[in-house]
C-alpha cells in the first residue's frame, strides 16, 4: 500500500518494505495526466497593415476560439472556448500565444474555467504568452473556480520584449462562495513568471492546501477570491494615478458581513505595475480591474478601450 504526502514539491512513496523514496510532485502530476484528456491551442497574431489578424492557429482537443472581432477596427479580439465547460483530474490545457511585432490583440473567455473535484488526481494548465517589439497583448481570461477536492497545477510564463505593451490578469476563486462553500480539501500548485528581454523580473508562487486555516484567514483574509493585474510600464506617475483610483474605489465599497466588499493595493516592481485584490465576487474584481485597464491604457496610448461585450452577457 502506498501513500503520497506533499512536502516542498516532493512526495513520499512508502513501499511494501517500509522504505521511503522521494517522488517529485512533477512525477506525480505527469503520471496523473498520462492518459487524461489533452487540449492544446496555439495562436499567432500579426500586423497586416490596416489591422491585426490571426496568422496561425494550431488546435488539438477541446480548445477553440470564436471568430475574431474588431470593435475598434484594428485590435483583434479573440474569445477562448473550452466546450466541456470544466476541467477534471487527468486533463491538460496547454495554451500558447504569440503577438508579433506591432500587432495588437485582446484575449478573454466567455465564462469562468471550472476545476472540478477529483479523487486526488491532478489536472494541469500551462499558458505561455510572448509579446514582441512594439506589440500589445491584453490578456483577460475570466476567473478560475476551484471546487473543493480539486487538484490542479497552474503554470504561466509571460515573455515580453522591452518595448512591448502588456495588460494581463489572473483571478482565482477558491470554492463556491455563492453556495457558502470554501476550498476545504484539495491542492493547488503552480507559478506565474514574467520575463522582459529574457530577464525574469517576477515570480509568483501558488501552493494552497484545502482547509489550510493560516492561508484562508491570514493569507486570504477570509475572502474567497484573489486576483492580480499586471501592467508593463516604467511610468511612476501611472502608479500614483492607479493608487488614487483604488483608494477611491475602496472608500466607496460596500461592506459584506461587516468586511469591505474588496481589498485593493498596487505596487511597482521594476517595469511592472502590479495591482492586487481580494474580494467576494468576481464581478466586483473584473469591474475594478477593467477600470484600471481603461484608465492606464488611455494614459499610455491616448486611446480608451471599451470592455469586451462578452463580459456583459
Amino acid at each position: 500500500m502506498s501513500t503520497l504526502l506533499a512536502t516542498d514539491g516532493l512526495t513520499n512513496n512508502a513501499g511494501e518494505q517500509g522504505s521511503v523514496h522521494p517522488v517529485s510532485m512533477s512525477d506525480v502530476i505527469e503520471q496523473d495526466i498520462r492518459d487524461g484528456w489533452k487540449a492544446e491551442l496555439g495562436l499567432t497574431f500579426t500586423q497586416r497593415g490596416d489591422k491585426t489578424v490571426l496568422k496561425h492557429r494550431t488546435q488539438k482537443g477541446p480548445l477553440a476560439i470564436q471568430r475574431p472581432l474588431y470593435p475598434d477596427g484594428t485590435t483583434c479580439h479573440t474569445y477562448l472556448l473550452h466546450p466541456p465547460g470544466g476541467v477534471v483530474g487527468g486533463d491538460t490545457l496547454d495554451i500558447n500565444v504569440t503577438v508579433d511585432k506591432q500587432a495588437h490583440a485582446l484575449i478573454t473567455t466567455p465564462g469562468a474555467t471550472k476545476f472540478y473535484r477529483s479523487n486526488s488526481k491532478y489536472a494541469r494548465q500551462t499558458q505561455t504568452l510572448a509579446v514582441k517589439s512594439g506589440a500589445r497583448l491584453e490578456w483577460f481570461p475570466q476567473e478560475n473556480i476551484f471546487f473543493p477536492h480539486a487538484h490542479t497545477r497552474l503554470d504561466t510564463q509571460i515573455h515580453l520584449d522591452k518595448d512591448a505593451q502588456f495588460w494581463g490578469w489572473e483571478m482565482h476563486c477558491f470554492g463556491r462562495p455563492a453556495l457558502q462553500e470554501g476550498f476545504s480539501h484539495g491542492h493547488l500548485i503552480g507559478k506565474t513568471e514574467i520575463f522582459v528581454d529574457g530577464q525574469r523580473i517576477l515570480t509568483e508562487g501558488l501552493n494552497f492546501n484545502g482547509g489550510n486555516n493560516l492561508m484562508i484567514n491570514k493569507g486570504m483574509l477570509s475572502y474567497p477570491l484573489a486576483a492580480t493585474l499586471y501592467i508593463k510600464t516604467d511610468d511612476i506617475q501611472l502608479l500614483e494615478l492607479v493608487q488614487s483610483l483604488l483608494c477611491s474605489r475602496t472608500s466607496q465599497a460596500q461592506k459584506v458581513a461587516g468586511n469591505p466588499r474588496y481589498v485593493l493595493g498596487a505596487s511597482q516592481i521594476e517595469s511592472l505595475l502590479v495591482v492586487r485584490a481580494l474580494g467576494h465576487w468576481s464581478e466586483d474584481l473584473i469591474d475594478v480591474f477593467s477600470e484600471v485597464w481603461r484608465m492606464t491604457r488611455t494614459h499610455l496610448t491616448d486611446s480608451t478601450p471599451d470592455n469586451p461585450r462578452i463580459w456583459a452577457t
